[in-house]
């Protein structure tokens, strides 16, 4: 007996050839590496924003696509749906989280509080979003706040006028701080002023923000060497194969690096060391919160 496979309705349903596997909803997080069906494209979640996620394969180029199906993760169909913002101390499972990002005990969220008098000062704007992602949950729960540093060219005026005192401290972060620098310098005449007691001018020995990240947190085997007089940043994108023609283009590089940062454990331990430091200096004339 002969069989017309194509006798009947062929796009009728229970037709299809090759039986389709159901899409697992799948959280876009940032990092998780995704193919899109339709286009082949292959390549990290950078972010999600107005119902689109934004892919960067390993050449550096940026796609945005709609979120929910066509995409495969490992081989399988899923369905991308953006992250929501944890509430009421669940982690993305549900359960209480029992540590923050820089390794503290967590604690359930409390009424807001009234800042603190004490501030700490971070100089450049890379660095302080970073201090915020791994340290904003310990900040905001001793109360003390964060402040962007334009350069350290301006940080004499800015202690004149914050007048440091007992209770009312000054930390101040600065990006490559090494012997005989214009910023040691610097840091040395605050430290002499009138208000030296009351003020910490530390920093991380990198010559970049960026090098305090450990290179497998971001896919790198190190940190290539760039030479003196080439921007760095430029060097460093040019040497990985990261776009870099632009500002926009450094711009969203550091927007991969930062998202690839997820705790402390991605950090190195001077940039680690320095920045609990400056938090112990600053609260310690503060009652417990």
């Amino acid at each position: 007996m002969s069989f017309d496979r194509y006798a009947g309705d062929v796009l009728s349903p229970g037709r299809s050839v090759r039986p389709t596997r159901a899409s697992i909803e799948t959280v876009a997080e940032s990092g998780l590496v995704v193919e899109e069906v339709s286009t082949g494209f292959c390549g990290a979640v950078t972010r999600c924003e107005n119902g689109l996620v934004v892919l960067e394969d390993r050449k550096g180029k940026l796609r945005s696509f709609p979120l929910g199906k066509g995409f495969w993760v490992d081989g399988a169909p899923v369905e991308l749906v953006a992250p929501t913002r944890r509430r009421s101390g669940r982690d993305a499972m549900g359960l209480p989280p029992t540590r923050t990002a820089s390794g503290s005990r967590w604690t359930a969220p409390a009424e807001a509080k009234v800042a603190l008098p004490s501030r700490i000062y971070v100089e450049g704007r890379h660095d302080a979003e970073l201090v915020e992602k791994v340290w904003g949950d310990d900040l905001r729960h001793v109360g003390v706040v964060v402040e962007y540093l334009g350069g350290i060219d301006d940080l004499p005026g800015i202690v004149a006028e914050f007048a440091p005192a007992r209770g009312r401290r000054l930390g101040v972060l600065v990006d490559h701080l090494v012997a005989g620098s214009k910023e040691t310098r610097i840091a040395d005449e605050v430290a002499r002023g009138s208000h030296g007691e009351y003020v910490m001018i530390t920093g991380h020995p990198f010559i970049d923000i960026w090098a305090a990240v450990k290179p497998a947190s971001v896919g790198i085997d190190a940190w290539p060497a760039v030479p003196r007089g080439e921007d760095w940043k430029s060097g460093i994108c040019a040497r990985v194969g990261w776009p870099h023609g632009e500002q926009a283009d450094i711009a969203r590089v550091w927007q991969h690096i930062l998202g690839r940062v997820r705790s402390w454990n991605d950090l190195e331990r001077p940039l680690l060391t320095e920045v609990e430091r400056l938090i112990d200096f600053v609260t310690q004339d503060h009652p417990e919160q």
